[in-house]
């Protein structure tokens, strides 16, 4: 696969930070859901956002995008 250019591991980034903050709120009125079948509505939708989330880490992972450095 080629490099990606800086704006588009920028929009990976915000991507992979929407998802991940969208899954927290998502997560959170789950809680206050009183209705079964809403309920059931909020749990899919988590389950697949975790599903999207991973799905942009591995194509992170896959595609070598994240460089990691050690403490120097």
């Amino acid at each position: 696969m080629r490099e990606l250019a800086d704006n588009e591991i920028l929009s990976l980034t915000n991507l992979l930070k929407m998802e991940k903050d969208t899954l927290a709120v998502s997560k959170v009125t789950k809680t206050l859901i009183t209705d079964d079948d809403l309920k059931k509505q909020a749990e899919a939708g988590i389950l697949a956002a975790e599903g999207r989330i991973k799905g942009i880490q591995q194509f992170i992972n896959e595609n070598q995008i994240a460089h990691t450095k050690g403490v120097e």
